[in-house]
């Protein structure tokens, strides 16, 4: 078990590392962890929800406001998704539970009667992540606080507040959802530029019937789509921004970027 045995300690080092990770423009403070109320998605636009491996029961939401999900869909590479952007500060939340965190799941809060409680598969605590407003949550099943291990990364431990500076916490004003209509103006690609985005880089295609790909062993070519010497593709979470020349760097494969595509071109 670790060191932190008070659940509303714990809960709250648990949103500080997750608000490490978490894109915003300016840094994000924890407020006081308190019991979790259904109505806690109503004070946000988007959030996603991992599940945790390594012997820790449970799973970890992270729900964020309307700026950060304005930012994702305006993207001027297309539309991210709210999962892949706060997949980070899942990790570091599961981290900090002495757990693992699994692919994240973007919730649907738009759906009529949605109960983040059956997603948490109990009571929960939450804990508001402030910046200019209310930025963001996290929420922490109490199966999964009353399961925590010891943290997976001791550079995370070290930056948790204290015992003393938690106790100041839970003496500020509780959570109240309406607050984040408050929240600064959207900025934008600013508040985009720490999310951790997939590139690769794409050599070329070919389509195959099932028996061949059954028939496959070592040592088999498969023809692509493409003539030696062609460009090949950088993709984006999947879209198509950027094409270049493969190269060697230390032995490993590189690319040299040659053309950056028009956004309206890169589809």
């Amino acid at each position: 078990m670790t060191d932190v045995l008070d659940p509303t300690l714990l809960a709250e080092a648990v949103a500080v590392a997750a608000a490490a990770s978490l894109p915003a423009v300016t840094p994000l403070t924890p407020g006081p962890a308190q019991p979790g109320s259904p109505h806690v998605t109503a004070a946000f636009a988007g959030g996603a929800i991992a599940e945790l491996d390594g012997g820790v029961p449970g799973s970890v939401v992270v729900l964020v406001g309307t700026e950060l999900v304005e930012a994702l869909a305006s993207s001027p590479i297309g539309a991210l998704d709210v999962a892949a952007a706060v997949q980070p500060a899942l990790d570091a939340a599961a981290r900090r539970l002495g757990a693992h965190a699994r692919g994240a799941r973007t919730l649907d809060l738009d759906v009529e009667g949605y109960d983040v409680t059956a997603e948490l598969g109990g009571p929960f605590s939450v804990v508001p992540l402030i910046g200019a407003g209310i930025a963001a949550a996290v929420l922490v099943p109490e199966a999964t606080l009353a399961g925590a291990r010891e943290p997976l990364d001791v550079e995370e431990v070290a930056q948790q507040p204290s015992r003393d500076d938690a106790t100041n916490l839970v003496e500020e004003a509780p959570f109240v959802p309406a607050f984040s209509a408050a929240a600064a103006p959207p900025r934008g690609l600013e508040l985009l530029q720490g999310v951790d985005m997939e590139v690769t880089v794409e050599l070329g295609r070919t389509r195959m019937t099932v028996r061949d790909l059954l028939a496959l062993t070592p040592g088999a070519v498969l023809e692509l789509d493409r003539a030696a010497g062609s460009p090949a593709d950088l993709l984006v979470n999947g879209r198509l921004v950027a094409r270049g020349e493969v190269v060697v760097v230390d032995e490993d494969f590189g690319l040299r970027v040659t053309e950056i595509l028009d956004a309206n071109a890169a589809v």
